[in-house]
């Protein structure tokens, strides 16, 4: 009798999609540990200062979409939606800052010496010119959110999702037909020239760091650090904390939940527009689609961290950013093809982590 009453063990059976895992993760693991070995250390074709430029080059990129992946992971946390037109409110930003430095150049304070005022007041330019980029996107935000989500409320999910590609195109077009297809070249101040920076001495080869990224990691940083406390320590973080667990209690608790609602697409509008700023300034260029990789690549991110988890998003873009720059060069392979990393790991991240590095910071079931 007490054999009869002693627990059962139940042998848990591999079905055919866990050895298909299994078997993807084990060819995987070969292929790149082989990669490895024979590019770092067989070729060893790259010396010390060539990886801290490429990690440098990883860390910059990384801090852009990191900004532009708390925008997707804001507006799905309160949504449960993927704002697929973020990626043109980027784009707005870098025009908007575009055209305030084509203002202030076109500015002579010193015409006898052809001094522009964006030479001759550089920090009020930048400073300014990240003001509007971020007004600009941040009003592209909440114009987005009145007119393509809130008449969608409550509609089936899908029916919002339609309607953020279709934002996302029209954008696309209207930027197209107003600025034209051609690309637009940011010219920075002369301080902000980026082929200027400070060079560091790495083994026998220079490295250049530039100005422009050195201001746009500490500016990245600055942004998430402070947006990380207002959801935190703040009234209005705890209003979008209690929005994305409920919504329905969140109205009957006193909370406005339409005002919580645009005022999230306003947030993710201003990290969007001074991520635009950065890009132009270090990158150089702005043109109607620029925002479409980038934004793919903050998608990519914030599914990598964990979607609706502000820190894993921000985790998944630097490690987005810094295999990008790596990840060619370590597996021996052309540069143009680190697109096909990203997106590789994405599909990877799908296949054994659905829920992302970090997890996913959100209920199942969304009011």
């Amino acid at each position: 009798m007490a054999e009869l009453a002693a627990p059962l063990r139940v042998r848990r059976r591999i079905g055919g999609y866990q050895i298909a895992q299994i078997v993807i993760a084990v060819l995987f693991i070969t292929i790149l540990i082989w990669r490895l070995y024979t590019v770092l250390i067989v070729q060893a074709v790259y010396g010390p200062g060539t990886w801290v430029r490429f990690a440098w080059a990883g860390i910059v990129i990384g801090s852009v979409y990191a900004l532009i992946a708390i925008g997707y992971t804001l507006v799905y946390g309160i949504l449960r939606m993927i704002n697929f037109a973020h990626s043109e409110v980027f784009m707005a930003g870098a025009f908007a800052g575009y055209f305030v430095f084509e203002g202030f150049n076109a500015l002579q304070v010193d015409p006898a010496n052809n001094l522009s005022f964006m030479n001759a007041y550089p920090v009020p330019a930048v400073v300014i010119a990240f003001l509007v980029g971020s007004v600009t996107s941040m009003l592209t935000g909440f114009t987005l959110e009145r007119i393509a989500y809130r008449p969608l409320r409550k509609a089936p999910r899908l029916v919002p999702l339609i309607s953020a590609i279709g934002a996302s195109i029209f954008m696309q077009n209207a930027a197209q037909l107003m600025f034209g297809p051609q690309r637009h070249i940011y010219r920075n101040p002369v301080i902000l020239d980026r082929n200027l920076g400070w060079s560091l001495m790495v083994g026998e080869e220079k490295v250049l760091i530039s100005y422009t990224s050195v201001l746009t990691i500490l500016l990245a940083v600055t942004l998430l650090v402070g947006l990380y406390t207002l959801v935190q320590r703040t009234r209005l973080g705890r209003a979008m904390r209690a929005v994305s667990e409920d919504k329905q209690t969140a109205a009957l608790m006193g909370i406005d939940v339409d005002s919580v609602i645009s005022r999230t697409f306003v947030i993710a509008g201003a990290l969007a527009g001074a991520a635009g700023v950065m890009w132009g300034l270090h990158y150089g260029q702005v043109f109607p689609t620029v925002g479409f990789i980038p934004g793919i690549k903050a998608f990519t991110a914030a599914v990598l961290g964990g979607i609706g988890n502000l820190p894993g998003a921000m985790l998944g873009a630097m490690f987005l950013g810094l295999t990008e720059t790596l990840g060619p060069a370590a597996l021996g392979i052309d540069f143009q093809l680190k697109d096909v990393i990203a997106f590789t790991i994405l599909v990877l991240v799908l296949i054994f982590r659905p829920s992302g590095i970090l997890g996913e910071a959100l209920k199942e079931e969304k009011v």
